[in-house]
């Protein structure tokens, strides 16, 4: 049966989760501890937090400005696998493996400014801070700093004990994705298809590290289906793969890849997207691709629903209430192996 953006019922469970995360932005309880979300959680056990962790973001960002898109990419490997819990800080151990092994996490970089942040808070405020919400509020620094919107986080996660390789290696979405497969993929996190189209416009800012995550773009698609992608970005593209054998880097976004802004939409229009999840996006008579017209044309439309997202996202749970979880010392161990 042939995929259709339009004319779609949606399922009950999706509906189900949709409204749960509603409830959850709104105060509902945590299911780490029973706590509710709240932007106020550390006011009174740790009210220099979020200035301390925006004084270290700052810090690293101006010895190196891949800093704020990695921590960024970072936020978002994190909440897809089982929750925004810190699980991808964590190593591994003899009995667990770690989700910075699985191949989609293989580029993923920040994890020092993290650790770097966290040593900080111990020294200010011991035992207090999650990882989970340092990750949190260092992606919503990392966007300011771009050049893009902020937006109050809703704090109070705690960090997980253990990591799933196997998650991450299932969980997370794939540069060359269908937008089909892009979609079920968001809703299982109970992510809609504005969130998808919203969220992706991260690939304003960063890099792509390997040529095998667009080969299928530039090479299979040439000559196939005609409109897919401009002959002289596929050309371009090639040729710096071929010279640098299958080791180049390229922007995602090639106007203004340091900038937190709309230019990745305006590429999309012009079929210059460099991957196809990216590309995907811009399918006629689908709800993405009307938002990626709307985004490409005004700015400020897409700066909102990106931090209403941004906000939508953070507030993904792990699957079951009782999972065991903590605020740990050291976001690479858990206490247990500190």
């Amino acid at each position: 049966m042939a995929f259709r953006c339009k004319g779609g019922v949606a399922s009950v469970a999706l509906l189900v989760a949709v409204a749960a995360l509603a409830s959850a932005a709104q105060g509902f309880p945590n299911p780490f501890g029973h706590e509710e979300f709240t932007e106020s959680y550390y006011d009174e056990t740790c009210p220099n937090a979020q200035s301390i962790i925006r004084s270290v973001m700052e810090r690293h960002a101006a010895a190196d400005p891949r800093t704020a898109p990695a921590i960024l990419r970072l936020f978002f490997h994190d909440c897809f696998v089982n929750g925004c819990d810190a699980s991808i800080l964590l190593n591994a151990t003899d009995s667990m493996e770690s989700e910075k092994d699985a191949e989609p996490n293989a580029t993923l970089a920040g994890f020092d400014v993290i650790d770097g942040i966290k040593s900080e808070l111990e020294r200010s405020c011991p035992a207090t801070v999650s990882c989970a919400d340092v990750l949190a509020l260092a992606a919503r620094d990392a966007v300011a700093m771009l050049g893009g919107p902020s937006w109050g986080v809703l704090l109070g996660r705690k960090d997980s004990l253990t990591a799933s390789i196997d998650m991450a290696k299932e969980d997370l979405p794939n540069p060359k994705d269908s937008l089909a497969e892009l979609i079920r993929m968001f809703e299982k996190n109970g992510l809609d298809e504005r969130d998808l189209t919203a969220l992706s416009g991260a690939h304003t800012v960063g890099v792509a590290h390997d040529c095998k995550n667009y080969d299928d773009r530039i090479y299979s698609r040439v000559g196939q289906g005609g409109d897919s992608i401009d002959p002289s970005f596929a050309a371009q593209r090639r040729q710096e793969c071929e010279q640098k054998h299958g080791n180049a880097t390229a922007p995602f976004d090639e106007r203004t890849p340091a900038k937190f802004d709309n230019a990745y939409y305006i590429d999309l229009l012009a079929r210059r997207g460099l991957l196809t999840s990216d590309q995907e996006l811009y399918t006629q008579g689908c709800e993405t691709g009307d938002l990626v017209k709307t985004y490409a044309m005004n700015g400020n439309v897409f700066f909102a629903d990106f931090t209403r997202a941004m906000v939508k996202m953070g507030n993904i749970r792990p699957k079951h209430w009782w999972t065991p979880a903590e605020v740990r010392l050291k976001c690479s161990v858990a206490n247990t192996h500190y």
